[in-house]
């Protein structure tokens, strides 16, 4: 069973950026996706990208496309997610779970994701 714990947010300003880690263990990341979640205060968690280890190809939701890569490090065990030019609408607490290798729970939303980090917030704000 993979255990992931997530770090790197913090208060940033807007327009900042910020890199937020998603760390492993307990089991390789190897035959896991990982998708990015976030979830507002008073908002449903949502999906913001994903991360294959099949081919290490990726999806992103359209809200953040442009703004946010995401990345793996399959010998630390950790995936990243950069972000850049932050916005107040960013603010919230940020997640990382496990897929199946090819992201095929992405369109089902959190509910298809299996393990699951603590979370780190992420505050935008001046």
């Amino acid at each position: 069973q993979v255990q992931l714990v997530e770090s790197g947010g913090g208060l940033v300003q807007p327009g900042g950026s910020l890199r937020l880690s998603c760390a492993a263990s307990g089991s390789t990341l190897d035959y896991y996706a990982i998708g990015w979640f976030r979830q507002a205060p008073g908002k449903e968690r949502e999906g913001v990208s994903c991360i294959r280890s099949s081919d290490g190809s990726t999806i992103y939701a359209d809200s953040v496309k442009d703004r946010f890569t995401i990345s793996r490090d399959y010998a630390k065990k950790t995936v990243y997610l950069q972000i850049d030019s932050l916005k107040p609408e960013d603010t919230a607490v940020y997640y990382c779970a496990t897929d199946n290798p090819i992201c095929s729970s992405w369109d089902r939303g959190p509910i298809g994701f299996g393990s699951w980090g603590q979370g780190t917030r992420v505050t935008v704000s001046s």
